[in-house]
Parts: structure tokens; sequence; C-alpha cells
């Protein structure tokens, strides 16, 4: 079997580095920071603990199957997995407010007819049976397939099968998911509730394809899931299972360039005291059969059917940290997710010539029943968390704005707060290399594939990508994803067609 070096620690490149040892090769992770897991990362001071990344886990089948895949002890005898109910709460802009059962289509109908009145709950079933035809059209070229060389059916057709609408005279089917909100759902809440799903990913749902309906679909019928002592601990148990097969990791290590040799991936330089990437080096040559790079990393060979293009111009996160006297009241939803009373302005703010950061942003609160992550019973870690246009210079006001939006949700929090630290995309982009830290998202059909990522194999033999920035995008079942789909290309070579 080759040597395969592997450039980056994050999610995917573990996922495919334990995929690949396994399979009998020689894996060397070369990692730029002093710590695995990219964005998966953890804060820890006063005995508080919080994710400082991703919150929660959606689609855990992704990584049941790595651990199956890998070795004898399954996922869940590395990390506790604990279903999060109700999923999420949510409060809208007129003050109504819902908690969602998980994974549960007649609790949610419900809950939504008691909250909303009714059929507010039976037009939010349905649209969910037409998100899962979305799902299931396109649920293996997006997620468990390598990106197909004609790619472009997936650009030019929408799969989201949207109910004709009678506008001016005029039958219309909606194309974005701002008017599948506006034509099927008929209730600005319900359309927060759509378009909040996309806002989270940082898309736009005034432009987002109406095939983005898998993404409020993949919470619905596959549960959202945290992981007890915080999703860090998901990063800690991949990164252990690569150890385990015997996985070399070397951290501190900046990649200088990728070596080619008669028209194939030769090895890395690692940098000689300079951090340029794929630029010229002069550090030291670690050769290898095969290489896994990041898609982020900019210089890489283009597609040898090149016209994907890299997604460009994402928003990033701001994330507040809180230490809250008092305990965690009982019954406390695990996610709030606090609903912006002006959404034209927000996304005009995000998305607009010139973006800036929400005077009056969608506000992410997370509140988990974890011992763990606290000094003791009287204490309470809170993490807040808003879209932010990528490489924004976050001020104080901006950190007030999501606390005063937050106490909508957690009445009384800026009196309890005993201390906060920020988190903002300059502190992505140093942990991750995503420039201004952006924050990718998944791969989506239509819209003329402006929401599809390169492919995992590139122009250079023996050359691929992985992770949130190549096929199928971002997001924690994504990354591991690409990690199964650059192994699966590696060991079966050009044939492979993906997981089965």
């Amino acid at each position: 079997m080759g040597r395969i070096a592997v450039i980056g620690a994050g999610m995917g490149a573990l996922a495919a580095a334990a995929r690949l040892a396994v399979a009998g090769h020689r894996v060397t992770v070369y990692e730029r920071t002093e710590t695995y897991g990219g964005a998966v990362r953890r804060f820890e001071r006063d005995g508080f603990g919080f994710d400082t990344g991703p919150g929660l886990l959606p689609l855990p089948a992704v990584y049941r199957d790595l651990f199956v895949k890998t070795g004898k002890e399954p996922l869940e005898a590395c990390v506790e997995l604990v279903q999060v109910d109700p999923c999420a709460r949510h409060v809208f802009a007129d003050g109504t407010e819902v908690s969602l059962p998980n994974a549960s289509r007649a609790g949610v109908v419900s809950a939504l007819d008691d909250a909303l009145g009714a059929r507010a709950g039976q037009r939010w079933g349905d649209f969910l049976v037409r998100a899962r035809e979305a799902w299931d059209r396109t649920r293996r070229p997006l997620l468990e397939e390598p990106l197909w060389p004609n790619w472009s059916v997936l650009a030019d057709r929408e799969p989201y099968p949207a109910v004709p609408h009678k506008r001016l005279l005029r039958t219309r089917q909606a194309g974005t998911l701002a008017e599948v909100g506006a034509w099927e759902l008929r209730d600005p809440r319900l359309a927060a509730l759509l378009e909040g799903h996309a806002l989270a990913y940082g898309l736009d749902p005034r432009v987002a394809p109406a095939s983005a309906a898998v993404l409020p679909y993949m919470e619905h019928a596959f549960g959202t899931w945290y992981v007890r002592g915080g999703m860090r601990e998901l990063a800690r148990a991949v990164y252990e299972r690569c150890l385990a097969r015997r996985v070399e990791f070397v951290f501190d290590a900046e990649v200088a360039r990728v070596l080619e040799k008669d028209g194939r991936a030769a090895g890395v330089e690692l940098a000689g005291g300079t951090s340029q990437a794929f630029g010229s080096g002069g550090g030291t040559v670690a050769e290898a059969d095969f290489v896994v790079a990041p898609g982020s990393v900019e210089g890489l060979p283009a597609r040898a059917d090149g016209e994907v293009t890299r997604q460009q111009g994402l928003p990033s996160r701001l994330t507040v940290l809180l230490a809250l006297r008092g305990a965690r009241p009982d019954g406390t939803a695990h996610r709030t997710v606090v609903h912006t009373a002006d959404r034209e302005g927000e996304l005009d703010s995000l998305f607009g010539t010139v973006p800036s950061v929400p005077a009056r942003p969608t506000v992410t609160v997370l509140r988990p029943d974890d011992p763990g992550l606290v000094p003791d019973g009287d204490r309470e870690a809170v993490t807040l968390s808003a879209v932010v246009p990528a490489g924004a210079e976050i001020h104080d006001e901006h950190v007030d704005a999501l606390v005063a939006v937050a106490e909508r949700a957690v009445p009384g929090l800026r009196d309890r707060v005993l201390w906060r630290e920020v988190r903002t995309p300059a502190d992505i982009a140093r942990e991750t290399g995503a420039a201004g830290g952006a924050v990718p998202a998944p791969a989506l059909a239509g819209v003329g594939g402006r929401l599809l990522h390169p492919a995992n194999s590139t122009g250079l033999q023996g050359l691929f990508t992985v992770g949130g920035w190549s096929h199928p995008g971002g997001g924690l079942p994504h990354a591991g994803m690409s990690g199964a789909l650059v192994s699966g290309l590696i060991v079966e070579g050009p044939e492979f067609r993906g997981s089965q």
C-alpha cells in the first residue's frame, strides 16, 4: 500500500485518514496549528467549557459508519450521544413561541397548530413531504457519491417539487426558498422557520434554491444530537480512532506546497519558516504516493473538467460564550432560535453590496444540560451565535446586540453574566485557514451549479481535496462524507461510485 500525506486535521481529513489507514496505507497528517478538529474546538475557563464551532450533530449515521468501518468499537462506545428534545424552541418576531419535538412529524404538526393556529402544522407537514422528495432525488449525488463528471445535470434541474401558484393571472412555481415560504407556507412565522435553516448555513433564502428544503428535512428526518461533554468530544474520538489505526500526526507543521513529479502528486514540502501555502517553500520534504488537501487552500490545480468553482463570499459566525451565575432551569430547551424582527434588513446587511454586521440579527442560543461544562450546579454555560460577514470587524456593540436579542429567550440574562468570551471571524480564520473566517455551506442542486463544491479529485493525479470546501460541502455530516469519498477514490480508483 502507499504513503499518504494529509494536509490539515479537520474533521473531513481525520475521517479520510482513519479510513485510509484501515485500508493499509501509511498515513501522515500535517496540521499547521497545535491541535486537531479544525473548527470543532473547545474553550475552557474557570471550570466552564464551551464549543466554539458546531454545537449540535445532524445525521449522526455518517460518524456511526466511520466507526463501524474503522474498528470494533462503535461510535456510542467512544462518545455519549444524546438526542436533543425538543429539537428547537423558536421565538418569533411577534412574540409567538413554539417548541418542536425531535424527529416527529406528528408532534411537529401538532405543536405548530397549537402555537400558530389551525392548518399551520399541516402546511409545514405537507412541505416536509415535498422536501423529502427533493432529498430522495439528491441524497446520493450530493452526499454519498463523488461529484459526477456530468455534474451540470445537478445545476440545471430543480429537484424540489414546488406547488403551482397563481400570481397576477400567471401560474408560477417557487424557485427560491423564500418563495416556498411565501407561496406555500403562507405564514410569516413559518417562513421565518424555513428561512432560518438556510441562514444558519450562511445562505440568503431570497436566492437559495428551493432545493435548500433538504436542510430542514435532514433535521426533521434524522434528528438533532448532542455529544455529552461537548462536540469537541466527537473530534477527540475520531482523532483517537486515527491513532489506534496508526495514523501519524505532525502538529505546528505548515505545508508550503504539494510536490509534483511526472504529472502526479509526489508529496509535500513543509514551510521553511514561512506560512506560504502552495508557494515557494524551502523546508522539509515528505514524499508520498497520494496527497489529501483541504479544498480551501489556494493554488490547488484545476479540476480536469474544471468548471465548478469554489463558493465565494460566504458569511462567517460571531459567537459569544457566557458564563452565568445561577443554575440552568429544569425544562430549558437545549437550543432556542430568536428570529429577527427585521429579516429583510438582516439579509440586506449580510448579502448586500457592502456586507455589514446586522443591527438586529437572528440569534441561536445553546443551553446544554451538561454538568461537565460548568464548575458546579449553580452555574450555567450558554453560547450565543449569529451569522456575520466573513472578515467582519467585531465591536462591543455587536456583542451587546446579540446579548440583548438573546434576553428574549433568557429573561434577566445580562444580570447573570459572570464573564463573556467573544469568538470572531478572525478566530475562525486562524483556526481553520479559511479566508476571513468564512464557513462553508452544504452543496445544493440548481442555480446553475453556484452552490456545488469542487470535486474531491483534482487536475493533478494523486491529489484529492477533503473537508467543507470540497464536495459535498460544509457541516459535520458533509465533512465526514468527504472523507469517505476521498478514501473510496484512493482505495478503489476512479471507478468508485460512492458508499452503499
